[in-house]
């Protein structure tokens, strides 16, 4: 089914892709998600440094929002006036639309700026950004200045406008009265925070602010350059020995991309921005006022540098930590953790529980003289893992494969860096293919058991292996014996290491061959059961949906009497609650302390259940290698569908629910559908339901999750 196939009436079209078509623009409703991250940032509610960090992520999502998606629309533009002269219209009066509210968005993270800092003052963090020189945090400043910034800096050069287009991508340039500038390096810290003697209070100093003050009198202002920074690299045709020097070849152009946004502060003339405006063929559109600070991203340092003091004596700017609890079986050492796996399905909820059960899981998996091999993909994995460690060790004794996916944008350099160390090592490096990148979470431990047979142990996750963002991740993985899974896995790898598209799966579900197929069928199985008067139901989490046979398909099971609720993180194009078209459909966001990363696909009348490390978009579908693993466990699946759904399901305090205009609304407890079992309701404050209160809740409660962990 096609979506010009389906009548609409028109709510939005500002958000429309195209014209009377049911389907929001990726990029509008993406500016829509960073709303909401936005959102927890202005929310009195939050503590202080917890808002400090959305904000942060607010910038940091915009920054690579311009690099990647706006870039890509611009380029999508430039083709279809060569081949569509009426969408390349449509695309640029998206584009047009984004540059509005984007400035708008600028304007409020100002706003947002200044209601926490003036509220952080008075907890003992303060901004002296504009200190006189009798006031002592000026003397602070300048040593600063003098000290840490000033002796990475050049002398000055001549400003021609023409000399912008030699600013590499993220890097600013501080320009002075007498036509002279002096670039900035990228190495320079955004925020230096400085404990004060005694740690009664933290001083923090901004970058622009040091150099705006302290450089010169006659400094202008200060500019910085976003650049076109998605990189395409199709790997077919190349020598896996030469990757590794062809990946950094490449990376060199992200720095020397098309611009694409110039940010600017200080006091710089209408006709001084023009023309720089016209020399970087820039719009005005393109041209942001920063109205307080280019490092708002800085704040993370902020967040993790607050003396203990400050900290101590006010504990309510910061989430308490979240201790994570380590599931039992995982307790157990050696040859007792792999007899406690064996013949189970073991569900792990990070990061309520403990990342350090799937560590232990490849560590003990090192150590056994048992075990044959160890075979692991890797997509984002911190540079400093234990993992790493262990694996470079077990190289010695056993076999250990390591497929490394060298193109995960923003993490090519650790990645390169990851796979030198592990092949140094002795182990075995593999990478990604063709033009599909790797981005299945999978580990695969074979074991000679007792008796002489070969066990399969199958790790698969939504999450990547990494420790750092496995604490502020929320993902679920499965560690599991199930032979049809093992022997998937196998031939998973298997197909790799030939460099071959994985199929022929008996239980796994990958992309590109069958996964955007086997959604669809799914789907429509359950608009038959409906239409056939059965029980029909779809529940899918996931970060962005955006692929249009999907929404179709969701339409019209929505029209067969299909009840679907749909949790989506970021971009959505699906429009729910348009009567005779979605108005079965609910759709939430839920955007909260820790980053709802998992996803999960469940279909009532099939009784199919897949957790996935694929979000349902075409680069997912068709441009990468992705696996959808099936929840096969009675108990397993029954505790996602009657505790983990529902909870999600009844989030009244930071859901956030769509409207059939498209737009986005706080929902009350009566907008909630699902239910909460029996033993969670006593725990929950009438109207005031919070998925990651209960979460933490459930996660303690062992009479409920042992099975799972």
């Amino acid at each position: 089914m096609q979506l010009s196939e389906l009548s609409f009436l028109p709510t939005q079209p500002s958000l429309l892709d195209r014209p009377n078509v049911p389907f929001i623009h990726r990029d509008m409703s993406w500016l829509q998600f960073n709303e909401r991250v936005l959102g927890e940032a202005r929310d009195v509610k939050n503590p202080l440094l917890e808002r400090a960090k959305f904000l942060a992520i607010s910038a940091n999502n915009l920054e690579e929002f311009f690099m990647i998606r706006f870039a890509s629309l611009t380029r999508s533009i430039t083709a279809l006036r060569k081949t569509d002269p009426e969408q390349a219209e449509r695309r640029q009066e998206i584009r047009d639309s984004i540059l509005e509210n984007v400035s708008h968005f600028i304007v409020r993270q100002g706003d947002t700026f200044e209601s926490i800092t003036s509220e952080l003052e008075v907890k003992g963090v303060q901004f002296p950004r504009h200190a006189s020189p009798d006031d002592p945090a000026y003397s602070v400043a300048a040593h600063l200045f003098k000290t840490q910034i000033l002796p990475q800096l050049k002398s000055p050069e001549p400003f021609l406008y023409r000399s912008l287009k030699l600013l590499k991508n993220g890097e600013s340039a501080l320009v002075l009265a007498k036509r002279q500038w002096v670039r900035l390096p990228k190495s320079l810290p955004s925020v230096l925070v400085m404990p004060l003697p005694g740690g009664e209070a933290t001083q923090v100093f901004f970058l622009d602010d040091l150099v705006m003050n302290h450089y010169a009198q006659d400094a202008m202002g200060i500019l910085r350059l976003t650049r076109d920074a998605d990189l395409s690299i199709d790997i077919d045709e190349e020598d896996p020995e030469t990757l590794p020097d062809m990946m950094r070849s490449s990376l060199k152009k992200r720095d020397l991309g098309r611009p694409v946004r110039l940010q600017y502060t200080g006091r710089f003339s209408s006709l001084f921005l023009s023309r720089s405006a016209r020399s970087l063929r820039l719009t005005d559109g393109q041209l942001h006022f920063m109205p307080v600070t280019m490092h708002l991203s800085g704040f993370w340092t902020v967040y993790n540098h607050v003396s203990e003091t400050v900290a101590l004596k006010h504990p309510e700017i910061k989430y308490a930590p979240l201790v994570p609890r380590m599931p039992p079986v995982f307790e157990n050492k050696s040859a007792a953790l792999f007899e406690a796996l064996k013949g189970r399905d073991v569900l792990l909820h990070h990061p309520y529980d403990s990342f350090d059960a799937f560590i232990r899981f490849i560590s003990e998996s090192c150590s056994d003289k048992q075990v044959l091999s160890i075979e692991i993909t890797i997509y984002r994995m911190d540079a400093l893992s234990t993992m790493i460690k262990e694996l470079k060790k077990a190289a010695k004794h056993k076999a250990v494969r390591v497929v490394i996916e060298l193109r995960a944008r923003f993490d090519e350099l650790n990645n390169l860096k990851i796979a030198e160390e592990l092949r140094s090592a002795g182990c075995e490096v593999y990478f990604g293919f063709g033009k599909l990148k790797l981005h299945a979470k999978l580990s695969l431990i074979t074991r000679r058991e007792n008796d002489g047979s070969i066990t399969h142990y199958t790790h698969l996750s939504t999450g990547n292996y990494n420790a750092a963002t496995a604490k502020v991740y929320t993902d679920l993985a499965l560690v599991t014996t199930n032979a049809a899974i093992g022997g998937d896995a196998r031939k998973f790898f298997d197909a790799v290491y030939r460099e071959q598209v994985p199929s022929q799966f008996k239980a796994l579900v990958s992309a590109p061959i069958r996964m955007h197929r086997k959604l669809l069928d799914l789907i429509r199985q359950e608009a038959e059961a409906a239409e056939n008067g059965q029980k029909a139901r779809i529940v899918a989490k996931v970060n962005a949906l955006v692929d249009e046979e999907v929404v179709a398909e969701l339409y019209r099971a929505s029209k067969a009497g299909v009840k679907i609720d749909l949790i989506v993180r970021g971009a959505c194009s699906l429009i729910p609650g348009i009567q005779g078209l979605s108005h079965n459909i609910r759709v939430i966001s839920v955007v909260d302390r820790f980053l709802e990363h998992s996803r999960l696909y469940y279909f009532a009348s099939s009784q199919a259940l897949y957790l996935s490390s694929a979000d349902w978009m075409p680069r997912n579908f068709f441009s990468r290698l992705e696996l959808a693993y099936p929840i096969l466990d009675r108990e397993l699946f029954e505790w996602i569908e009657k505790v983990l759904i529902p909870i999600y399901l009844s989030d009244t305090e930071k859901a956030r629910e769509m409207m059939p205009l498209g737009t986005w609304k706080k929902r009350t407890a009566s907008q909630a559908r699902s239910q909460l079992p029996a033993a969670l309701r006593a725990h929950v404050k009438t109207g005031a339901i919070r998925s990651q209160a209960l979460f933490e809740w459930l996660a303690s409660q062992s009479q409920l999750s042992e099975k799972r962990i």
